[in-house]
């Protein structure tokens, strides 16, 4: 079965609108645990806008699956990163001004700084993985820069599906160019992963690609626990990746 990251940035994005206590995003991944995440992501943010280090540092001593920190090729948080140890870290675009990831990281353009990052973050016992989009290019970068694993952007994909401008004809585009994408992945022997966008209605033709090992859901499963609770919400998306 593909396993299911939780992304609890949107925890923490509700407790920063009063900058308050509550909700606590490490309360949260205990709960996302115990109803069947088997990992934790947390994107920590240059501008802090949602997880904060003491978000970080308090996860890393309390999760029992898999804390998987998502991070922008940037010094500061690099060595953040170092000193807590997270077991994977994903390598993100940022923007100061975006609501969220836009897309994937440009791999190619930046190859010789990413791969000094990823081997400094190898070289600490931490695996590391590309949010890249299905592009062939950015894939064999990153096979290049000796990444563990690759997470591919499914924001277009995802972006097809949805009420207000869902196209059947865009959907099986982007599926084939993340199936595509995924075979080219495996057959370099990186681990595949995916997500953005991701939900209860979209979530089953990426979960059904053969291979596929780990998909990061957020928004979602944080939108879907306001009505259920985040116990049967995440409970709810485990059963969407049977």
């Amino acid at each position: 079965m593909v396993k299911l990251g939780v992304n609890i940035d949107h925890i923490a994005t509700i407790r920063q609108a009063r900058r308050d206590d509550v909700p606590d995003p490490v309360m949260a991944a205990a709960i996302c645990e115990m109803a069947g995440a088997e990992g934790i992501t947390v994107h920590l943010r240059e501008d802090r806008r949602h997880i904060q280090d003491r978000d970080v540092r308090l996860l890393r001593q309390t999760i029992k699956s898999k804390l998987n920190l998502e991070m922008a090729v940037n010094h500061e948080i690099e060595a953040i990163a170092l000193e807590i140890k997270p077991d994977d870290v994903c390598l993100v675009p940022e923007k100061r001004m975006e609501l969220t990831t836009e897309g994937g990281l440009d791999v190619g353009g930046q190859r010789a700084e990413i791969a000094a990052v990823v081997q400094k973050l190898q070289g600490a016992g931490i695996k590391v993985s590309l949010f890249i989009d299905p592009d062939e290019a950015q894939i064999k970068a990153a096979i290049d820069v000796k990444a563990d694993c690759v997470e591919l952007h499914t924001g277009k994909y995802a972006e097809a599906c949805k009420l207000h401008t869902h196209d059947d004809r865009q959907i099986e585009k982007e599926i084939e160019r993340i199936k595509r994408a995924s075979a080219l992945i495996l057959a370099s022997g990186l681990t595949l992963n995916a997500g953005h966008g991701l939900d209860y209605k979209n979530v089953g033709p990426i979960a059904g690609i053969p291979g596929m090992h780990e998909l990061n859901i957020g928004f979602a499963i944080i939108a879907r626990s306001v009505i259920v609770g985040l116990d049967q919400a995440v409970r709810e998306m485990v059963e969407q990746l049977k």
